[in-house]
């Protein structure tokens, strides 16, 4: 991309330096300033986005993940205190606080378990039979990229277990077609949170409703029916999803990014490197497309039994290594030790989506959202509330990594605003909820965008780099359809 500076170290030094230098003064006019919002609250102004603006460029500077991450957390911080010893509490009283947190709990635990059983799949050859069964009917690359596609739109509960699903399933089989991971990884990021969210049975649709149940959107045990009336309206699900057959055969064309990633993937396949890539057999040798399926369906039925994805994959390994001795396909101390390779190989995600959940913390510490929102509604009328609705909270939900936060945040304030303008409120409320969906695929340390590059084995820059058109092109057409319908019906 043209705004993005080239991969050069000496480039790259002298642009951090210059950027170290601009934070260090934003650092020095910021230090003490801050404002009360009309909730009595306090904020850091303007300067509450200077951590955000710090880890974007970091980021795209340096086309690393983690470390811009916990440079804008450090930002935050020394915002708020620059004492080097308050500093450094702060630090970690942030970090023990995420760790503290069910949330990160929950994820460290569920990517442990699929890092295992993904490995299994592997090791056992399932996920190559699998791959083969599919090769059967998706002979071409447009094909093969549908059969992910449906596959994702089968998953449906949970936007982590199909991230993490479809990419380690489809991955063999796109690379023998020619097919880039990065566009596999778009694909898989495409019909995650998009499609959880127009399921009221998904963990997305299950927290929309208890939202709009506690924000008196919704009688209390009706979250649901309402909730399954403004499906219609989250509007960038359903274009974030129609797009990818568009992409799939070519009729979108893909960015200078991906067309990169494309031609080398063409490449290999010329040169046969994908067929000759080594199968990844260690269980006697033996595959068979049920060592698949099997731990798959016990996946997707126990989430939907225990109603938790965590318990699902629970139950799923359980399912697996018994099945997995039973059949005599490999010892006990073979499956640990694949469990434990597959386990390490989840760190790198782990380690970035706690990185991004630090940096939430002082962002909620700085005031950032409640700041953004009271300063636009001021501004604000029944035809514009969809479309600027969506703009605002995209913004701060591609900037935060923070998606079921801002829902938390903006629902309060956007439901009251939304009645006393009069405006279209199911309209208003898809425009809301599909700022989430386009923030969970588009941020770049979002934790669904991570587990679709990790299961595509590529790194969470060039997922985000390269999926980049896609994603704005879709941004674009949900905005100007909110636009047009909060004209017509606001």
């Amino acid at each position: 991309m043209w705004f993005i500076p080239k991969s050069h170290p000496e480039i790259n030094n002298r642009v951090l330096l210059i950027s170290m230098v601009l934070v260090a003064v934003a650092l020095w006019l910021g230090n003490g300033y801050s404002v009360t919002l009309a909730d009595g609250k306090t904020a850091y102004g303007v300067f509450s986005l200077l951590p955000i603006a710090c880890v974007l460029g970091f980021a795209l500077v340096s086309r690393r993940t983690l470390e811009p991450l916990f440079f804008g957390a450090m930002v935050g911080l020394m915002l708020i205190n620059p004492n080097p010893k308050v500093l450094i509490e702060s630090l970690m009283a942030s970090s023990l606080k995420v760790m503290a947190g069910p949330v990160m709990g929950w994820i460290l635990l569920l990517c442990v378990l699929m890092g295992g059983l993904i490995m299994w799949l592997q090791k056992s050859g399932a996920t190559d039979a699998f791959s083969r069964l599919i090769g059967r009917v998706a002979r071409t690359r447009s094909h093969s990229l549908i059969a992910a596609w449906l596959l994702g739109l089968l998953i449906f509960i949970d936007d982590y277990l199909s991230s993490l699903t479809v990419g380690a399933t489809m991955r063999r089989l796109t690379d023998r077609l020619g097919v880039s991971r990065a566009m596999l990884s778009y694909v898989a990021d495409a019909t995650a949170a998009p499609v959880c969210l127009l399921v009221p049975i998904s963990t997305w649709g299950i927290y929309l409703a208890g939202l709009l149940e506690s924000n008196h959107v919704a009688e209390a045990g009706s979250g649901m029916a309402y909730y399954m009336q403004v499906i219609p309206y989250v509007l960038y699900a359903w274009v974030a999803i129609l797009v990818v057959p568009l992409v799939a055969f070519d009729i979108l064309k893909p960015g200078a990014a991906m067309r990169q990633a494309e031609a080398r993937a063409a490449e290999r396949r010329d040169q046969g490197l994908a067929e000759q890539a080594p199968v990844e057999e260690s269980y006697g040798g033996r595959s068979h497309i049920m060592y698949f399926l099997l731990p798959i369906v016990v996946l997707v039925l126990g989430t939907w039994w225990f109603g938790d994805t965590l318990l699902g994959a629970m139950a799923a390994v359980l399912f697996t290594a018994a099945l997995y001795r039973f059949l005599q396909l490999a010892g006990l101390p073979q499956l640990f030790n694949d469990f434990m390779e597959g386990m390490l190989s989840m760190v790198t995600p782990v380690a970035i989506i706690f990185a991004a959940f630090v940096l939430q913390d002082v962002n909620e510490q700085l005031g950032l959202a409640p700041w953004l929102i009271e300063n636009v509604k001021p501004y604000l009328n029944a035809q514009w509330l969809p479309v600027i609705t969506f703009v605002l909270l995209s913004a701060l939900t591609f900037t935060t990594g923070s998606f079921w936060g801002i829902y938390a945040i903006a629902f309060p304030i956007i439901v009251p605003l939304a009645v006393a303008l009069d405006a279209n409120l199911p309209l208003t409320l898809g425009a809301l909820i599909s700022a989430g969906g386009f923030g969970s695929q588009a941020c770049f340390f979002g934790d669904s965008t991570v587990l679709s590059a990790r299961s595509c084995e590529i790194t969470p820059m060039e997922h985000a780099l390269t999926q980049w058109r896609y994603v704005w092109v879709s941004a674009l057409i949900a905005a100007v359809l909110f636009a047009l319908g909060g004209w017509l019906w606001g």
